[in-house]
């Protein structure tokens, strides 16, 4: 498949390794890419790594959780780069125990992983339909398949970008825009000391390849590492209480 020719983007969200590293990626690829944190100083390491390997990272201070004034910064600097061509948002994780629910923490990361999602996603919509070209991707989950134990929020977060993006797909599919939805699964830095072992799991740096590469050849979807993608969309067929039976296992 041909991939797109892209100049500038833009990676948006909570600070996700993985968004970084695929920040990372595209800028090697040649991409103007703008990537953002609330506070920028948290993108030095990479920022550093690019210099480094020639990629044009350009840190943009942005909270999604104020999302008025995100969306504002964020066509500003589509006006400032002359179009965005590529806006990927990125979201967080986190556990939540339904024995002790910790509405704070649930509350923060649905205002990240929904309404911050959605706010960046539809603040250069129009203006992409009106140019007549660009490229949107929501950072799902796996978790989005089925909801799993002590990931409530999360799940549920992630199920909704998954509708999400897919509603985009059915309504814009005879525009020029692209619409894409990742679903990554467990993913291992390879910094981090492995406690036990981790089939199938990915280092974020791979993962953020085999993501970059879905984006420019405008695939739809990209759910990965492939083995359990495959074991969650099989979860996904199961009636409701083989399932449930099985997720009591999983916990």
């Amino acid at each position: 498949m041909m991939e797109q020719e892209y100049r500038t983007a833009l990676i948006a969200g909570a600070p996700s390794q993985l968004a970084r590293e695929l920040a990372l990626w595209l800028g090697e690829k040649g991409l103007r890419v703008y990537v953002s944190a609330r506070d920028p100083e948290e993108l030095e390491p990479y920022l550093a790594r690019a210099r480094d390997s020639g990629a044009q990272l350009i840190p943009v201070e942005l909270d999604t959780t104020r999302v008025e004034s995100a969306r504002e910064r964020i066509l500003a600097l589509d006006e400032e780069c002359g179009g965005l061509d590529l806006v990927v948002a990125a979201g967080m994780y986190e556990e939540t125990s339904a024995r002790n629910f910790p509405w704070e923490r649930a509350h923060h990361l649905l205002q990240i992983n929904v309404t911050g999602t959605v706010a960046i996603l539809s603040a250069v919509l129009p203006r992409m339909l009106k140019r007549g070209r660009g490229h949107l991707v929501g950072i799902s989950s796996l978790a989005a398949y089925r909801g799993l134990a002590r990931r409530s929020a999360y799940s549920g977060s992630k199920a909704f970008i998954s509708n999400f993006m897919e509603s985009l797909r059915a309504e814009l599919w005879n525009t020029p825009l692209r619409i894409t939805c990742v679903y990554p699964g467990h993913l291992r830095n390879h910094h981090a000391v492995r406690a036990h072992p981790e089939p199938f799991a990915l280092e974020e740096k791979d993962a953020a390849a085999r993501m970059g590469r879905a984006i420019l050849q405008g695939k739809s979807r990209c759910a990965l590492p492939w083995q359990p993608a495959l074991f969650m969309r099989l979860m996904q067929l199961l009636p409701g209480a083989l399932f449930d039976r099985i997720a009591r296992r999983m916990r």
